[in-house]
């Protein structure tokens, strides 16, 4: 199965996503920041979905999207924005930039995996 790739820079986040996904026997890769995850996304492709935060020190989430969409493995791939923002202004510049989908922080258990399942089916 492929993993899903989780982008953000709170190790508490990580770790929260990390451990529901893997309860739920998905595998998943991790990076604290969008320059390290692009760097990965170029060297290991290729993946079940990408969720990443909106708001990250250096290259936040938006910026991240609109490169990882330059890469022609990742052209069509689900990418979920994870964020505290609810401001359809920031959901507008991450839908243009080529986000899928939006997740509001806290993201409940449950709820993920359901999203999980509606943007990238096994």
């Amino acid at each position: 199965m492929k993993p899903v790739f989780l982008v953000d820079d709170s190790p508490t986040m990580l770790a929260s996503m990390a451990a529901v996904l893997g309860k739920a026997g998905v595998p998943v890769e991790k990076a604290a920041s969008g320059g390290e995850a692009l760097s990965r996304f170029r060297a290991n492709p290729p993946l079940r979905l990408i969720i990443t935060d909106f708001h990250m020190p250096g290259m936040n989430g938006v910026e991240l999207i609109r490169e990882v969409r330059k890469l022609t493995a990742y052209r069509f791939l689900p990418i979920l924005v994870l964020t505290t923002e609810s401001d359809q202004g920031k959901r507008d510049q991450a839908r243009t930039a080529g986000a899928t989908g939006w997740l509001v922080k806290p993201v409940a258990s449950d709820k993920l995996l359901q999203v999980l399942q509606q943007v990238a089916p096994v």
